[in-house]
């Protein structure tokens, strides 16, 4: 199993790295087709967008396909959305490659979570979701940094074909590794869509929806907000950065053992708590190097602590449409992230940016409220008729 999820794991690598690599090498992809960086950044969000909304439309239309090819047919997307964005000469075509690359993305990642579970025995799903879902978060602390690299030793251009290459690696060791998983079979879209009225599932959403807005818009201007430990220097901040990635994987993988544990609500509920105490105090611990490091770290750890459990919840929920809560809460995910420039603006002119986590705060409290109403609507036994008899022993402590 740990093999084939390693595969699984280097495509969510490729994935995680693609999305936030582009931000450190925006100078010169702006530079070198001539548009200012305000333009560039739209590649950004392109590729966040396509990512966010074509998650749950993909995962709704290709519910049939068999699983290995549409892990396969992602990863290869990827890889050809980046070589498009490494040759293409004009910024119009050079936008459009980073739509192509976010349907790759799109394809993939809802799929790997869900093919992880079906690979694990129920008591190790958590685990296996985790293990997948370590590719987003070591990609920003190693394949985000080693991609800036790069791109600042050779060209921006080496940067997306890091991320191509690693893309047909992961694709090379799945066509290799993995075995054929079953598809869902064939039904009516409506079917298929059920899950979107079920307000266990919604209230879900939502928390991931305000949780990650929360956690986002601080992280949008981390420079700034942290420029008084920082002292504006460029190389501390990158370790303020790793420190984050590596808080991340550590609240990722640990949360994903737990989740096998005890109750995934117990996890979402601490880390939220805790986060939420984290950014309460971040206007004092962001003004010192010290304690801004462990400031960070903790964000990192609780932020990434709540993404397996609401996985493993959704789920839980509706085990017979998986694949489609799984890419409807990566597109809430993905969302969040998109949103968090405009929430993380707003949050500067009304409380300033060295008090910018208290604007955070407000989203992370409402997402905590939301998880608890998820709950006590899990608690009650709501079931669709067609779900219920699906619904697995091992799979009820989320």
């Amino acid at each position: 199993m740990y093999s084939r999820l390693l595969f699984l794991t280097l495509g969510t690598f490729a994935v995680g790295t693609d999305s936030f690599v582009i931000a450190g090498i925006l100078p010169e992809i702006s530079d070198s087709l001539d548009v200012s960086i305000s333009t560039a950044g739209l590649l950004i969000t392109v590729f966040a967008f396509t990512y966010a909304i074509l998650s749950p439309i993909v995962a709704a239309t290709t519910a049939h396909w068999p699983r290995k090819r549409l892990l396969l047919a992602g990863l290869l997307i990827l890889a050809i959305g980046n070589a498009l964005t490494a040759v293409l000469p004009t910024f119009g075509l050079v936008l459009a490659s980073r739509a192509v690359a976010g349907l790759g993305a799109a394809m993939f990642t809802p799929t790997a979570s869900t093919t992880a579970a079906a690979l694990a025995p129920p008591e190790q799903r958590g685990r296996a979701l985790a293990i997948v879902m370590a590719g987003l978060s070591g990609a920003t602390a190693l394949g985000a940094p080693i991609g800036t690299v790069i791109g600042s030793q050779v060209n921006w251009q080496a940067t997306l074909w890091f991320v191509a290459v690693l893309s047909v690696l992961g694709a090379v060791g799945i066509a290799v590794q993995m075995p054929d998983v079953p598809s869902m079979p064939p039904v009516n879209l409506r079917k298929r869509m059920a899950p979107l009225k079920d307000a266990r599932v919604g209230f879900t959403l939502l928390t991931t929806v305000l949780v990650f807005t929360g956690l986002y818009t601080n992280y949008s201007f981390v420079a700034e907000s942290y420029d008084r430990a920082t002292d504006g220097n460029g190389t501390i901040l990158a370790v303020l950065l790793f420190v984050w990635g590596a808080g991340a994987t550590v609240g990722n993988l640990g949360a994903g053992r737990l989740t096998d544990k005890i109750p995934g609500k117990r996890i979402i509920a601490v880390a939220i708590i805790v986060a939420g105490i984290d950014f309460a105090l971040m206007p004092l611990s962001n003004r010192y190097l010290g304690t801004a490091i462990v400031a960070i770290f903790v964000w990192g750890i609780c932020g990434w602590a709540s993404l397996v459990p609401l996985q493993h919840r959704l789920l839980t929920i509706s085990p017979a449409h998986g694949t489609l809560t799984i890419g409807l809460n990566a597109a809430a995910t993905y969302l969040a992230v998109s949103a968090s420039g405009l929430t993380g603006a707003a949050g500067i002119r009304l409380v300033g940016v060295h008090n910018l986590s208290l604007f955070g705060l407000g989203f992370i409290v409402l997402g905590l409220i939301s998880s608890g109403i998820a709950s006590r609507l899990i608690k009650k036994g709501e079931q669709t008729p067609e779900e219920a008899p699906a619904t697995t022993p091992a799979m009820t402590k989320s």
